[in-house]
């Protein structure tokens, strides 16, 4: 009788073998260098975000609990009174007047935006090019000289006012600065490329099937557009919205040139209490009040905007 045994080689085969420990330092070692190449590439950012934004914001905020000296300055005694003194009717106009201006200039902006941005995405390829670069051309000037090219037109003797009066429409110069439709009119110059340029990506990228899908079912081009390309579009919608509301809800510049200080918005608040009131406190409380708004409208954003992405 014969008995059969296994070779020793197969036995050492069927074993499960261990695995070897230089694989494992293998991969730690490149998770490590992913990790600190990951680190070079971001500290860059990532300091100019903590020394250049997030340190003297927290620096700004922290004057927000403390009182104003008698000559100016900051008495570092906690106090609450900058909190209430928000709802001082004065200063609630001055953040509703403020809520108006930028909210109508992004209506406005997105009322011409959208069909601007609309027929160039219609337009052959060697045309959008130029269209584009039409769009962002105003923004390779100064601001300030953009702002006084608007004061040169609409002045007393300025542009509009002399076509006017050489075509007979009227026999006076208007008032057309110093004005709440003026400080509007320059805030939507200023911002409407930030409304035009989403609203382009998003309409570029759409699927051309698609209209031509609800065009041959019957679908006239205005019940398409209402049916097809503005749902899918809703999310550029609201990002160009935020992207001409934010600068516009703090900006001074432009209510006083073009307003000539009639009508006051909340940069030109913040902007006083710091420089000329010299209630730093106050200002920084302003300053915080503005920048909650503003996260409450950019939590709101991308909670819609991840709303339609996923309908």
């Amino acid at each position: 009788m014969s008995t059969t045994s296994t070779p020793p080689d197969r036995d050492r085969a069927a074993e499960p073998s261990a695995p070897p420990s230089g694989g494992r330092r293998g991969r730690r070692g490149r998770g490590a260098g992913r990790f600190l190449a990951g680190l070079l590439f971001l500290g860059p950012g990532l300091t100019y975000l903590i020394v250049l934004l997030m340190i003297p914001l927290a620096l700004v905020f922290s004057y927000t609990v403390f009182q104003r000296g008698r000559f100016g300055g900051v008495v570092y005694e906690a106090t609450g009174e900058n909190f209430t003194r928000l709802l001082d009717p004065l200063y609630l106009d001055v953040l509703l007047s403020s809520l108006k201006l930028a909210a109508i200039a992004t209506a406005v902006a997105l009322l011409v935006g959208y069909p601007t941005a609309y027929m160039i995405a219609m337009l052959p390829r060697r045309w959008k090019t130029i269209a584009l670069v039409a769009v962002v051309l105003p923004f390779w000037t100064n601001f300030l000289v953009r702002i006084y090219a608007w004061i040169v037109l609409l002045s007393g003797p300025g542009l509009v006012n002399t076509a006017l009066i050489d075509l007979g429409l009227i026999d006076e110069p208007l008032e057309l600065l110093y004005n709440e439709g003026t400080i509007v009119v320059g805030l939507v110059y200023s911002y409407l490329p930030l409304m035009v340029l989403p609203l382009y990506a998003a309409i570029e990228k759409l699927d051309p099937t698609l209209r031509e899908a609800s065009a041959n079912l019957g679908a006239r081009p205005a019940r398409t557009f209402l049916s097809v390309t503005l749902p899918l579009t809703v999310p550029a919608v609201l990002t160009g919205c935020l992207f001409v509301f934010v600068p516009s809800f703090g900006n001074f510049i432009v209510p006083e040139l073009l307003g000539g200080g009639h009508s006051a918005m909340v940069g030109n608040l913040i902007r006083d209490q710091f420089l000329t009131a010299r209630d730093w406190p106050f200002g920084a409380t302003l300053a915080l009040a503005l920048v909650a708004m503003l996260v409450v409208l950019l939590l709101a954003q991308a909670w819609t905007a991840r709303r339609y992405s996923r309908a």
